[in-house]
């Protein structure tokens, strides 16, 4: 059902789905439906808060199952002119289905696309029988309106040219962002969620979702099934941040791929833009463990992969012993005979490049009089996949430059450039492939471009005659040789090490480095051959499948064991996942124990626990003041505020609060009450490694815009939560290095916090601090029975592990957010704390007045009785 504005963009993610099926399906069901009680489960759901109930999915096959999910399926398609039915068969050069080959032989693959034809609506019921039955394959059939505007529209005007770095600086290029566009995208998505629905068996599937067409789709799925297994890999670029960000829905796709479990880019590159895009954009910060990068995300690691693609060696192999290749292979070398060819197989799009190719072509032969004659480059240009206006100008250029090389430098018999602008078949290609000494690639950005690859393995696996009895004349072994000269901004080129890399912008240096690949010695050619065929015939594709599978089984291993309930609307959803043992502290239950326990310690952080983290004004407001006096008139309470602040900023705050404990700069500094006197928790009184860190921390004040020193009593405090987030991380990291080096023998720690870097006396933690406040509260005899301990951030974890040892006690560790902690309860943010306090502070309150009157009663009456 398409969504008629994008005011329906909630009701569109939370739409109508088909029914759970049990089992695996004999065909596509066709007829969508919703069991009344899987119905109300979803609207369960579909709030803030609950747990995940998983279905009973007991009778589904036991049988492990990849369901992979692209735009297209890797069939042909056409037509029957004689019988007038469809004949299908598989796309040999499709990556979808050469994958299979990296997955374990008894492991289903099913497929889930788009077919290249359109299909009449009374034939899809049919085909789709078909295809399921004969190929592990279910078609997703778009209406056509619904295809151009989802692919030619929002994929191709907004996406591809975004995630190439080209800005729709005006409407001529590229055009100005078209929600109609956008709701477009998402209606095919959720066709595509809709279908993966249908077959899915989600306790034992994985579901391994590919390119930017369907980046949406993982909260679609992720919202139905809160412990799918999911992995999303990117094959075109990720663009930088500062490009990414000028994209309207930025955050509603970045938030979809984190739905997935894991997420995969070619180049360590758009892997590396993606997590700065979520450093900035989200306050994501993620972390490399053994090797593996991941994000924390509501408490789901979502894994970040980094696995160039491959290519099918044996498909290449096969390819070159094709008899249509072997003959199209002596056609060509007899029409080539005596020339130096030179190939480029790109599409017809604005980023290949072809255009620069030419003009370093006609420079060549300019600077180099010598290889007119002698250069020939044979240029493949595939049908353009998009339109428009770009696409239209950028082959006008090449058939401009073309034709002024080969009339300024060519002659009858000679064409320096020969253009191609056809569909070279499979077979064909790897003919052209055979013949050219050295492959040329000006992408001027390109997610991956495997033609590098398929060249190599072309070059080595030709029998060129000439070569062999030239070698077996001096001696040597039979060697193979082959030259690239590729882009710097394609995905390939940093596992190309032997490669002539260029910046296709720079034509004069383009120039030259197609003169050095020519002119380079026979055995340089062999030996840089040797290195690449070594790395791309062990990289296929098969190895990248693998790789990427194990790791999506890593990742979701303990999916079965974690708690997970959904929380948020429409592409806002996601899933929180707990450890079983953290659970959300109940306002109820705490309120309960808390009223029958007869000695309760409270300890309290204050900044992002008792006042948001985003506030400006830190202040205390009346209401905290209000509740922190109730709870404190409650004779059974001890209430401490434990932060990490000055002593003199405390104390002025809660001024209001005479029985309020108050442990300043994470407890050097603490008080029982107001009238009481400060009392320092270490002996050490000097100093002096002060006129050493504040030196420094200025020098990277000064370095770092945006941040700035907080010189506290006992501590120095450097602070960039203002700066650049990487730039801030950065020098963080660097700072921290730099203190401990020169503060090796100093009697202080260095300790990194959010957005801080502080050093402090050694032996001073809010940890310490509150065993202090515990033994002492037992050592007068009142050793408590309660214990509450809220805090945020990584200095309060040293809270929730002093007070776990305390096995006498109720105890009440809560964390502020969902985050693993070393605490067993969370609540979600500072309102919630506030709501909480105010539950035990309205305990603490009709106790009190119940005593006060009971007290009252009891004098009245001996009142009475003395009269």
């Amino acid at each position: 059902m398409l969504s008629k504005s994008y005011s329906n963009l909630l009701e569109l993610a939370a739409g109508d789905l088909p029914p759970f099926v049990r089992g695996r399906m004999p065909r596509v069901m066709t007829v969508a439906g919703f069991p009344a009680e899987l119905q109300q489960h979803e609207d369960d759901n579909n709030g803030n808060s609950g747990s995940s109930l998983i279905p009973d999915w007991n009778s589904c096959t036991a049988q492990d199952r990849t369901i992979i999910v692209a735009n297209m399926l890797p069939l042909n398609a056409e037509r029957n002119p004689s019988s007038l039915c469809w004949d299908f068969s598989w796309d040999e050069e499709s990556l979808l289905l050469r994958l299979k080959d990296g997955l374990p032989e008894d492991m289903e693959v099913l497929y889930i696309g788009c077919l290249n034809v359109e299909v009449e609506a009374q034939e899809q019921d049919e085909v789709a029988a078909s295809l399921l039955d004969r190929f592990n394959c279910v078609p997703a059939f778009l209406p056509s309106h619904l295809r151009s505007r989802f692919y030619h529209g929002f994929c191709k005007q907004h996406l591809w040219p975004l995630f190439h770095y080209m800005l729709p600086l005006s409407p001529d290029n590229g055009g100005r962002f078209d929600r109609s566009l956008w709701q477009a995208y998402l209606s095919v998505n959720k066709i595509f969620a809709d279908k993966v629905m249908e077959v899915i068996c989600p306790d034992d599937d994985y579901v391994w979702i590919h390119d930017y067409h369907l980046m949406v789709l993982p909260t679609f799925l992720r919202k139905r099934f809160n412990r799918i297994k999911m992995g999303f890999f990117l094959h075109s670029p990720f663009p930088s941040s500062e490009i990414y960000r000028t994209l309207p829905v930025r955050d509603e796709i970045l938030k979809a791929l984190l739905n997935s479990d894991l997420i995969g880019f070619h180049t360590f590159d758009y892997a590396r833009h993606f997590l700065s895009c979520c450093s900035r954009m989200l306050g994501l910060e993620y972390e490399s463990k053994r090797g593996y990068i991941g994000l924390d995300y509501y408490g789901r690691r979502v894994g970040v992969k980094i696995m160039p693609v491959g290519i099918h060696k044996g498909q290449i192999e096969a390819g070159l012993q094709m008899e249509s290749a072997v003959s199209r292979l002596a056609e060509l070398r007899a029409q080539h005979e005596g020339k130096i060819v030179l190939l480029g197989v790109d599409d017809m799009d604005i980023f290949k490049g072809i255009g620069l190719k030419f003009l370093a072509m006609e420079e060549l032969l300019r600077l180099h009089p010598e290889l007119r004659g002698k250069a020939v480059l044979i240029q493949i240009a595939n049908p353009a996949r998009g339109r428009g206006k770009d696409v239209v100008e950028i082959q006008q250029e090449a058939y401009a430059v073309a034709r002024r090389v080969n009339d300024t430098f060519g002659w009858e018999g000679y064409q320096p450039i020969v253009l191609l602008e056809r569909h070279v078949p499979f077979h064909e290609r790897t003919a052209y492939y055979a013949i050219s000494e050295c492959c040329v690639v000006t992408a001027v950005r390109d997610g991956m471009n495997l033609i590098p690859y398929e060249y190599i393995l072309c070059r080595e696996g030709i029998r060129d005659e000439q070569q062999q009895q030239q070698q077996q004349a001096s001696g040597q072994r039979s060697l193979k040789r082959s030259m690239l000269v590729v882009s710097e901004f394609i995905g390939c080129s940093p596992s190309l090490s032997g490669a002539i890399r260029v910046n296709p912008w720079n034509i004069e240096a383009l120039a030259e480095a197609l003169n050095a690949a020519i002119s380079m010695p026979e055995a340089e050619k062999c030996a840089r051959h040797e290195k690449h065929y070594k790395y791309v015939s062990s990289h296929d594709v098969g190895y990248w499948a693998q790789s990427f599978v194990t790791d999506l089984e890593r990742t979701c291993q303990d999916h079965a064991r974690r708690l997970c309930y959904g929380i948020g609307f429409g592409l806002g959803f996601r899933v929180v996942a707990l450890d079983p043992n953290f659970r959300k502290l109940s306002a109820e239950h705490i309120a309960s124990v808390y009223r029958r326990c007869g000695s309760r310690a409270i300890l309290l952080d204050y900044d992002g626990t008792m006042v948001p983290q985003s506030s400006v004004n830190r202040t205390p407001s009346e209401e905290v003041v209000a509740i922190l006096n109730t709870l404190c008139n409650d004779p059974r309470n001890v209430v401490f505020v434990v932060s990490g602040r000055e002593r003199k900023t405390l104390s002025d705050w809660f001024e209001p609060c005479d029985k309020l404990g108050l442990a300043a700069e994470h407890g050097f500094y603490y008080r029982w009450c107001r009238d009481k006197e400060w009392i320092m928790s270490v002996s050490a009184t000097e100093f002096e490694w002060k006129q050493i860190v504040l030196p420094i921390m200025r020098q990277y004040k000064e370095s770092t815009d945006g941040s700035f020193i907080e010189a506290k009593e006992s501590a120095a405090v450097w602070h960039h939560e203002d700066a650049d987030p990487d730039f801030g991380s950065w020098q963080a990291k660097e700072l921290v290095d730099h203190l401990e080096n020169v503060l090796a023998n100093e009697p202080v720690a260095v300790k990194t916090g959010q957005h801080i870097v502080e050093v402090k006396p050694q032996g001073v933690s809010k940890g310490i601090i509150v065993e202090r406040i515990l033994q002492t509260m037992a050592s007068q005899g009142t050793p408590p029975d309660f214990i509450l301990c809220v805090g945020d951030d990584r200095s309060d974890e040293d809270m929730f592990e002093s007070i776990a040892l305390q096995h006498s006690a109720e105890l009440f560790a809560c964390t502020v957010g969902q985050k693993p902690s070393k605490a067993k309860y969370f609540v979600d943010d500072t309102p919630e704390v506030i709501r909480m306090l105010q539950g035990l502070a309205k305990v603490s309150g009709s106790g009190v007045n119940s005593i006060a009157g009971l007290a009252t009663s009891f004098s009245q009456v001996a009142l009475s009785s003395s009269i």
